[in-house]
């Protein structure tokens, strides 16, 4: 069995970048490809922390595929073994325009679907109910086989310590957000951590004041809610504390992969035991650092890097400079 500390499930795509910023796609002349999709991207940004890692998830039978298998395991030390080929879909893709870079546009390009929508029982391993965090997106739910597998995964893990719920609700995957509520909402029943956007959150529990959404995510036995606040930072919230974590100066080059970074750190902060705010706050910055890099995977910080920027938010809070917005879309 695999000495892991971190798995997470769900999907996988190649992200094609455009070398131009601050323009339509139909104006991009050229693209950089690097690994994407939010539970592979926490993979790689906890592996990037020092964390043993790995993804269950699918890729096609193509070129995109063995690239995403190889640079997984070669290039960001996360494991690959539950990395599965799927004989008929092709690997997914994923265009973003930088345009505006805060929150650039994703067009998917999944037809007729992404081969981790066809995720089984079978794929998930031994390892899914025993690793001390497993992480789990919103997005796994929206299309079978993969909503009756991941279901089954954490019926049997049973809420073990540390089941994360990321929301990550992502409209084009739905056939409508009162779907996208029915089975999100159902997921949180089964975990000890849940993560999101205010309107991620609103899918989630029915509300996107982030006070009214802690409670509620409180009141269905999560342990500790985390709902990103954008502007107004990021709250953590427990059955005992709750406190809001300010957002860190930044200076957006590409919105794209600072949840993901968030999540990865959140994850580390986990397996370190650290307190919420603590935890919150290491993983903001970890967000911060990639929202002021052009990619995802290739952007994760290590911690020594998370460190220099909390020494810097530090210094400039105590001679009162001010601090840019955190993107927290993923």
């Amino acid at each position: 069995m695999i000495d892991l500390e971190l798995l997470t499930i769900g999907r996988v795509s190649v992200d094609l970048y455009p070398q131009q910023s601050g323009v339509p796609l139909s104006e991009v002349s050229s693209f950089v490809k690097s690994i994407g999709g939010s539970p592979t991207n926490v993979a790689v940004a906890a592996a990037r922390l020092g964390r043993r890692a790995a993804v269950v998830t699918r890729v096609g039978d193509d070129g995109f595929g063995e690239y995403v298998r190889t640079a997984l395991a070669e290039r960001f030390g996360v494991r690959n073994d539950y990395v599965s080929v799927d004989p008929r879909l092709r690997t997914a893709l994923a265009f973003c325009a930088l345009d505006p870079p805060s929150d650039p546009p994703l067009l998917f390009y999944r037809s007729p679907r992404g081969p981790d929508m066809n995720l089984t029982v079978d794929d998930i391993p031994e390892a899914a109910y025993s690793v001390p965090v497993l992480w789990v997106t919103g997005s796994r739910f929206a299309e079978e086989t993969s909503r009756s597998a991941v279901l089954a995964a954490l019926r049997r893990r049973g809420r073990a310590e540390h089941t994360v719920l990321d929301l990550d609700y992502r409209p084009s995957f739905w056939s409508s957000p009162q779907e996208a509520s029915e089975h999100i909402g159902a997921a949180v029943d089964h975990a000890t951590v849940a993560v999101g956007n205010r309107s991620e959150c609103e899918i989630a529990v029915g509300a996107a004041d982030p006070d009214t959404a802690a409670d509620r995510l409180l009141e269905r036995g999560v342990s500790l809610a985390v709902v990103k606040m954008g502007a107004d930072g990021v709250l953590a919230a427990t059955a005992e504390s709750r406190s809001a974590v300010a957002p860190l100066p930044v200076e957006a080059v590409c919105g794209l992969g600072a949840g993901d970074a968030f999540g990865g750190a959140l994850a580390d902060g986990l397996l370190a035991g650290l307190d919420p705010v603590e935890n919150v706050t290491r993983a903001n910055a970890a967000g911060a650092i990639v929202a002021g890099r052009l990619m995802c995977s290739d952007a994760m910080p290590v911690p020594a890097e998370i460190d220099a920027l909390l020494a810097e938010s530090t210094t400039r809070s105590e001679t009162g400079l001010g601090a840019m917005q955190t993107p927290s879309r993923r």
